[in-house]
Order: structure tokens, then sequence, then C-alpha cells
């Protein structure tokens, strides 16, 4: 009984469309990781969509740029599998990357089943024009945090998420 007469900012909102109405008791969800997780991961994608909407970049494709910018003629199914992205997910991606000339796919000189990944010249001068709006965005994205508070929170995703 005490969990669904809890009260928080997060607890109680105004219904939508009806600003006379009684604040919406949000009961147990209020208490809900995956619940929280979700609205922060919309919060996110909504900020970012606004952030890159002239660039024509995703989420994924730029996981994809500055993993490949930081480990250059690393393999496409490494990229894959830190990133959580499936193979014909993936393959779609780079096809993507490479139509706009910012990746290059070449035979890896260790697996010739396998491609080396590295960020084409015109591929570095994009991630570096991204890079400006992706800090604007994190920014924007932590500003309630303290340095220290997202540091932790960071550390806590990532032992929910894995690696």
């Amino acid at each position: 009984m005490a969990v669904a007469q809890k009260t928080s900012d997060v607890g109680k909102a105004k219904a939508r469309g009806a600003a006379d109405e009684a604040p919406l008791d949000f009961g147990r969800i209020n208490d809900l990781l995956g619940y929280h997780l979700r609205r922060a991961q919309v919060l996110m994608f909504q900020d970012f969509a606004e952030a890159m909407v002239e660039t024509g970049i995703s989420p994924g494709q730029i996981g994809v740029l500055l993993l490949v910018a930081a480990n250059p003629g690393v393999n496409q199914t490494t990229v894959g599998n830190a990133l959580g992205i499936d193979r014909s997910t993936l393959v779609s991606m780079l096809d993507r990357l490479e139509e706009r000339k910012v990746i290059a796919r070449t035979p890896s000189p260790r697996d010739r089943r396998s491609h080396a990944l590295l960020l084409t010249p015109k591929g570095q001068e994009f991630l570096a024009t991204l890079l400006p709006r992706l800090d604007k965005h994190e920014a924007r994205i932590a500003a309630r945090l303290s340095a220290s508070e997202r540091a932790t929170l960071i550390g806590l995703l990532r032992r929910i998420s894995g690696p």
C-alpha cells in the first residue's frame, strides 16, 4: 500500500488535455527501472534527432563511426557485437556509410573472409563536424546531473548492460 501512495516528481503528472483534472498517480510504475530507462531513451533519441537532423546520421551510424575512428581496421563483426547490432542491420548501415563515402571496407589483413573498416578522409571530416553537435546533445541530456552523477549513472548502466 505504501508503494501505491508514493509521490514524487515522476510519480505525479497532469493528465494530458485536462488541466483541471487531478494529477495522475503512477503507482507502482514509478518504481520500475524499465519504465525510467525507456523514458530516458525516448528523451535521448528525440534530442539526438533534433541535434542531428541536418546531418542525416542515426545513433547507430554515429556509434559505428566513433568505434571505427577509435579502432581503425576493426572488423565489422567486432563492431556489430560491440554495439549490439545484428549482421544484416550492420551491413545495411555500412552500405549507407560507404555510399556517403565516410567509411571504407577493405579486405582484412588477418582474415580474408572479413572486412577491415576505416574512416575515409571525408569520414574523418564528417565526424569532426558531428562531434560538437554530439557534445551539445550530451550536455543538454546531462544538464541536471553533476559530473560525478553522470559518471555514476554511466557506470551503473554499464553494469546493467554488460561491458
